[in-house]
């Protein structure tokens, strides 16, 4: 198994910390394995059909939520999921996960990171939750779920859980105490939750008054304005543990966007990466920029595009900040 990238450690906790890991994924062909209990008093997949919205030329779950739900935002989700997973040398989470029983994958788009899940922990229930059903898969192991649910509704599950994953949230959620509160109140004593998310783009070599600075300042505006921030706000060690959640694990990792190191393992990450945030500039803004900066979809569009051929020049190095916080539910 390889390391993960360039990495940068706080290892808080004492214990050795295992990792899980999956060698392959490899999806059910049977479109009803996804049915079955998932212990909750919840809205199931199959008796909901989301209405997508076509707004800019992109189609997004509802009236609220900034990001698009189309084709091309499933396809950016799967490439980053791969990113992670080239990150972590193919292992699916830095928490310590030992013969869990019940998992949750909040969140969880196109359902990638849960299927790993199912298959790593066959006898483990997974449940998936997100607020838009169009991205979640048609087929998927017989111990994983997938339900339509707001986590920043009241959870009503009946059952605790092992394990609580949130991957690439940041900004989508306007209160981040109350969901922590909530992965408090539903993880089992000494259960475990883990948060990953990346910042924004930056270019080693970046030129004076780039597109990139202007376009990175609207975005952190309007995310502002819009109460969502694009931070690392809501992975403040004080946030959880205001939840009565333990840190265990903070690690960053400096992850190259494009073929620009010099590392092999490093070149073939920063490929993976490079589509999805070329695909991610337009995905992040067109709705933020536009409601709330008053800027033209023409006017995102055409930024998008320069901010692109500044991505991608000879010397601009573009690489992003990735953090991972692992956290147990503290025994009172």
């Amino acid at each position: 198994m390889s390391a993960p990238i360039e990495v940068r450690e706080e290892d808080l906790a004492s214990e050795d910390h295992d990792v899980s890991t999956q060698d392959e994924l490899v999806r059910s062909s049977d479109p009803e394995a996804a049915s079955g209990e998932s212990g909750r008093s919840t809205r199931s997949l199959k008796s909901e059909v989301a209405e997508a919205i076509l707004e800019h030329g992109r189609y997004y779950c509802d009236e609220f939520y900034l990001m698009p739900c189309d084709e091309a935002e499933q396809t950016r989700l799967s490439i980053t999921y791969q990113t992670y997973l080239f990150l972590l040398g193919k292992q699916i989470t830095l928490g310590q996960v030992r013969n869990p029983e019940r998992i949750l994958d909040v969140g969880t788009g196109t359902g990638d990171w849960a299927i790993a899940a199912a298959e790593r922990f066959p006898n483990a229930e997974i449940i998936g939750t997100d607020i838009t059903t169009t991205l979640h898969p048609q087929a998927a192991p017989p111990n994983v779920s997938f339900e339509l649910d707001d986590a920043q509704d009241e959870w009503t599950y009946n059952e605790p859980f092992d394990f609580i994953h949130l991957r690439e949230l940041r900004g989508a959620f306007s209160d981040w105490e109350a969901v922590y509160a909530q992965v408090a109140k539903h993880l089992k004593a000494g259960g475990v939750v883990e948060v990953a998310d990346h910042g924004m783009l930056n270019l080693t070599n970046e030129p004076e008054n780039s597109y990139l600075s202007i376009f990175s300042g609207a975005l952190l505006s309007a995310s502002e304005k819009a109460k969502t921030p694009l931070t690392f706000d809501h992975m403040k060690k004080e946030m959880f543990q205001k939840a009565g959640l333990s840190i265990t694990k903070n690690k960053s990792f400096d992850l190259p966007i494009g073929p620009w190191s010099d590392d092999p393992r490093k070149k073939t990450a920063g490929k993976i990466a490079l589509v999805a945030a070329l695909e991610g500039l337009e995905a992040y803004s067109l709705r933020l920029l536009t409601r709330y900066q008053g800027w033209t979809e023409e006017e995102v569009r055409d930024t998008c595009e320069k901010v692109q051929a500044e991505m991608v020049a000879p010397d601009a190095k573009p690489f992003v900040k990735i953090q991972f916080i692992v956290a147990r539910k503290m025994a009172f």
